[in-house]
C-alpha cells in the first residue's frame, strides 16, 4: 500500500507519523523498550499529545530480532501471528553507549540509535544488513481508510528480493507490489495460493513479517531503496533473521516456524489422476492402470478428483455408488497392484450434502454475525465452510476422513481453503475473521495431516495441498495449483515454486502438462521431464486425460525414461529429501540459493538445483533449444556423460529424451538398482557414481534407506588415478564404485574399497 506520492508527498487524506527519535530506551535482561517519538523533543511542552511508538525488541532464537511496534496498546483485540513452534528465550547481550544500545543473539545485532535522528541498524558483526531509517517507521492515519502501521528497511545497491510465497510473477520481487492475502487466483496473475509474509535477500538475510492478517509488501516499489511492508491497525511485528548465506537463513527461518517432516518414500514416485471434468468411473480408471501397466509405464499412486463424490454433495465423503458400486473391493484390487491411493476433498460442505444440515445444527461451520450460517454459490451451490476453530467440528471432519480410510484410501488432496470470508463472519473461538483468512489454510491441512499421522503414522503421512501459509510446510506435500497447458505457464509455475521453497517448504509438486486445457505434445514430453524432476511427480488436468498416450506415442517413452531415472536416483533425492526435513532447505531450490556469490546466479529463475548435486534446466521451447548457466568448475550431463567447463552460459539442443541435466563437480551420487518403483531397499545394489572428481579431493556421499533415516555416510578421495572409499557410519550391502562408466568390483558389505580406476 502506497502511503506517498512520490518523494515529497503524501496520498490525500494520509497523515504520517514517522519515529523521529528513540527517546527513552529501558533495558531489561532479555529485551529493549523503546520509547519512540514523532517528533523532536526539544522541551517538556513537546511531551505533551502524541503519537509515540512502543517498541519491543527481543529474539525468539540466536541470530534472529523480534521488533514489536505498538501505537494504542489495549485499543483492539490481540492479533493473530504466524505459528512460531521454535520461538524461544535465548540469551542476549545487550550493550550501552554514548551513541546507541545494542541487542545481540547468535551472529546478529541491532542497534539503537540514541539522539536526534531515529534509527535501527542490523548487522552481522560490522556488516550491515538493513537499517530501519528516517521515514521509515511511521503510524499512518489516512482519512475514510483507516489507521496503519508501516516499517521500510533499507535495500542496498544490487540487492535483489525473493519469496513472500508461491508467487508466479518475476521471480525476482523488486519493483513489485505484493499483497499477502490467499486468493484462488491461478497461477497467471499476481495473486497467490500460498502466502508467506517471508522475503529472502541476496546479501543473506530474511525478514519474516510476523502477521497472520493481509500484510501489504512495496518491494523498491515505492522507494526504490526499501522494502516496505504495512498493515491496518496499531501494531506491526516482525523478525529480522541473519545468514550469512540463504540456505542459513532459510535453517533459521524453519527452526522458527518448523520444518517439514519427512513423506514416505512411494509418494517421490509418480501420481497419475482421473483429471477433474472428465467422465470416470472404475472402469475407466481401471483402463488406465491397466495401460500404463502394459506400456511398462511405472505408477505409485492413483488418484481421485472430485466426481468420486456425487455432483452437487461436494463434501459428503461418500463414493458415487453409479460410477463406483464398490469402492472397498476397488481400493483392495488396486492396493493389490502396488498402488497407493489418493483422493480428492475440499473443507466446503455443499448445501445439498446429507451432511450440511447436520453440520449446520451442531455449530460446525462458520456463522454469520445474525447468527446464521456463512454460505455461497462460488463453488458448490449453497456451501458452507467448516469451521477448523471448533474442536468438535474438526472431530467431526476428521471422523468421516477416517472411514475412508478404513477403507483403503491412503491420503488426501486437500484443495482449495483459499475463498474464505474476512468479514461480517465469526468464529467458534472469537477470531477475527480478518486474521484467519491466511490461517483458515494452515488449520485445515493441519487437521487432515494430524489424522493422517494418527491412523497411518507420521512416516506414511502426506497430503497434496494447495493453499497455506507461514509455517505450512509442517504438513507437506503443496503443488502449484491451476495452470495452464503451454510454455509459458510452465515457465510461470517453476517460479512460483522457487518463491515458495525460498520461504523454508522443502517439498513442492506441480500439474504435469498444465491443468487447464489440452498440452500439445512439445508441451507435455517438456513438462514431464520438469515434473519428474521436482520433488514430487503428478499428471493432473482438468478436462483432458493425463495418460500420455492419448497425447502421443513418444510420450509413453518420455514419461517411461524419465520416471525410471527418478527411481534410478531415489538413494540420492531420498537423503537429500532427509537432509530438508533437518535442514530446512528445500530439495528444489534456486540457483542464488545454491551459490549466493556468484553474480550470474541473482536473476536465474529458468533453471534450479535439485538437492546438492542436481542442476536442472527445464527447456520451454518446441525446438528444444535452451539456454543454462554453468557456475565454475567441470559439470557432467547425467545422460550423456559428456563434460563441459563452468563459469559461462551453454545454448543447447535436445530432443524429448534430454534436457540439460548436470552433475555438480566434485560429486559422489548414489545410484539405485531399481527402476520400476520409487519405494525399495535403496542401500542394497547401489552405486557410488563419481562425477569430475579433482586429483586430491575427497566428496562426501550419504545413501538414505527406505525407512527415512541415512543407512550410510562415507567419503570417495581421488589420487591420481586411485579412488579410496571410506564407508565412515553405517553400511552399504553389495555396493560398487563407478567412474565414468568403469565399474569396480561389487562389495558384498564392505567398509572400505581402494580402486584403480
Amino acid at each position: 500500500m502506497k502511503f506517498t506520492d512520490g518523494q515529497w508527498l503524501l496520498q490525500p487524506g494520509v497523515a504520517a507519523h514517522y519515529a523521529t527519535q528513540a527517546y527513552a530506551v529501558e533495558l531489561h535482561e532479555d529485551r529493549l523498550v523503546v520509547l519512540a517519538t514523532t517528533r523532536h523533543i526539544k522541551h517538556r511542552g513537546d511531551t505533551l499529545q502524541g503519537p509515540t511508538l512502543t517498541l519491543t525488541i527481543s529474539s525468539p532464537l540466536p541470530g534472529a530480532v523480534r521488533v514489536q511496534v505498538e501505537h494504542y496498546a489495549a485499543s483492539q483485540p490481540p492479533r493473530l501471528h504466524v505459528p512460531m513452534p521454535g520461538a524461544g528465550a535465548p540469551k542476549v547481550t545487550i550493550a550501552e553507549s554514548d551513541a546507541k544500545v545494542t541487542l545481540t543473539t547468535g551472529s546478529l545485532s541491532v542497534d539503537v540509535l540514541k539522539g536526534d535522528n531515529w534509527g535501527l541498524v542490523f548487522r552481522e558483526g560490522d556488516r550491515v544488513l538493513t537499517r530501519s531509517d528516517w521515514r521509515g517507521l511511521a503510524w499512518m492515519q489516512w482519512a475514510g481508510k483507516g489507521n496503519y502501521m508501516q516499517e521500510q528497511l533499507t535495500l542496498a545497491v544490487g540487492e535483489t528480493v525473493y519469496g513472500l510465497g508461491e508467487r508466479f510473477t518475476p521471480w525476482v520481487k523488486n519493483g513489485q507490489v505484493v499483497e499477502n492475502t490467499n486468493r484462488d487466483g491461478g497461477t497467471a496473475c499476481e495473486q497467490a495460493y500460498k502466502s508467506v509474509p517471508f522475503y529472502l535477500t541476496n546479501r543473506g538475510y530474511g525478514v519474516l513479517v510476523n502477521e497472520a492478517g493481509p500484510a501489504s509488501f512495496e518491494v523498491a516499489s515505492e522507494k526504490t531503496t526499501r522494502v516496505q511492508f504495512s498493515r491496518e491497525g496499531e501494531s506491526l511485528d516482525y523478525v529480522v533473521l541473519a545468514g550469512p548465506t540463504p540456505k542459513d537463513v532459510v535453517t533459521r527461518l524453519t527452526a522458527l516456524t518448523g520444518r517439514a517432516p519427512l513423506p514416505p518414500a512411494w509418494s517421490f514416485g509418480l501420481w497419475l489422476t482421473t483429471s477433474f471434468t472428465t467422465n470416470y468411473d472404475e472402469a475407466t480408471t481401471t483402463s488406465f492402470i491397466d495401460e500404463m501397466k502394459r506400456r511398462e509405464l511405472p505408477l505409485s499412486v492413483f488418484h481421485f478428483d472430485c466426481f468420486w463424490m456425487r455432483e452437487f454433495q461436494w463434501c459428503d465423503f461418500q463414493w458415487d455408488k453409479r460410477q463406483f458400486p464398490d469402492p472397498e473391493a476397488m481400493l483392495a484390487r488396486l492396493h493389490a497392484r502396488g498402488l497407493k491411493i489418493s483422493l480428492w476433498i475440499n473443507p466446503y460442505i455443499a448445501q445439498k450434502s446429507p451432511l450440511f444440515a447436520e453440520g449446520a445444527a451442531a455449530g460446525y461451520f462458520i456463522r454469520r454475525t445474525n447468527g446464521g450460517v456463512f454460505q455461497t454459490d462460488q463453488w458448490q451451490p449453497g456451501m458452507a465452510i467448516v469451521d477448523f476453530t471448533n474442536p468438535a467440528a474438526v472431530a467431526w471432519y476428521q471422523g468421516h476422513l477416517r472411514r475412508l480410510l478404513a477403507m483403503g484410501v491412503d491420503c488426501f488432496k486437500t484443495d482449495f481453503g483459499e475463498r474464505i470470508p474476512d468479514a461480517d463472519v465469526v468464529y467458534f473461538d472469537g477470531s477475527d475473521p480478518v486474521e484467519m483468512h491466511n490461517l483458515y489454510a494452515l488449520q485445515y491441512n493441519e487437521a487432515v495431516y494430524n489424522l493422517l499421522v494418527d491412523v497411518r503414522g507420521e512416516e506414511e503421512a502426506v497430503v497434496f495441498a494447495r493453499s497455506t501459509y507461514a509455517s505450512g510446510q509442517r504438513y507437506p506435500v503443496h503443488w502449484g495449483g491451476d495452470c495452464w497447458s503451454n510454455f509459458e505457464s510452465m515457465a510461470e509455475s517453476l517460479r512460483g515454486g522457487l518463491s515458495l521453497t525460498t520461504c523454508g517448504f522443502a517439498f513442492w509438486s506441480h500439474d504435469i502438462g498444465g491443468f487447464e486445457g489440452n498440452p500439445p505434445p512439445a508441451v507435455y514430453k517438456r513438462w514431464i521431464q520438469f515434473g519428474l524432476l521436482s520433488s514430487h511427480s503428478r499428471l493432473h488436468g482438468s478436462s483432458f486425460y493425463r495418460v500420455p498416450w492419448l497425447v502421443d506415442e513418444e510420450s509413453c517413452t518420455v514419461l517411461q525414461a524419465f520416471t525410471r531415472l527418478k527411481h534410478r536416483l531415489m538413494p540420492y533425492l531420498y537423503s537429500q529429501a532427509i537432509a530438508a526435513t533437518e535442514t530446512g532447505v528445500p530439495m528444489m531450490r534456486s540457483m542464488v540459493m545454491e551459490y549466493p556469490h556468484d553474480p550470474a546466479c541473482t536473476t536465474l529463475d529458468r533453471q534450479y538445483h535439485l538437492g546438492d548435486s542436481l542442476l536442472v534446466a527445464p527447456v520451454f521451447t518446441e525446438s528444444g533449444e535452451v539456454d543454462a548457466y554453468l557456475p565454475e568448475g567441470p559439470w557432467t550431463h547425467l545422460l550423456s556423460g559428456e563434460v563441459k567447463a563452468g563459469g559461462r552460459w551453454v545454448r543447447e539442443t535436445h530432443d524429448f529424451l534430454s534436457l540439460p541435466l548436470y552433475v555438480a563437480p566434485n560429486t559422489v551420487l548414489p545410484w539405485g538398482n531399481e527402476a520400476e518403483r520409487p519405494d525399495y531397499e535403496f542401500d542394497r545394489g547401489v552405486t557410488l557414481r563419481v562425477f569430475a572428481l579433482a586429483d586430491g579431493a575427497t566428496a562426501s556421499f550419504a545413501v538414505a534407506s527406505l525407512q527415512g533415516t541415512i543407512a550410510a555416510r562415507g567419503t570417495v578421495r581421488r589420487t591420481g588415478g586411485r579412488y579410496q572409499v571410506e564407508i565412515t557410519e553405517g553400511a552399504l550391502r553389495d555396493w560398487c564404485l563407478d567412474v565414468d562408466g568403469r565399474r569396480s568390483a561389487v562389495q558384498s558389505s564392505a567398509t572400505s574399497l581402494s580402486w584403480e580406476a
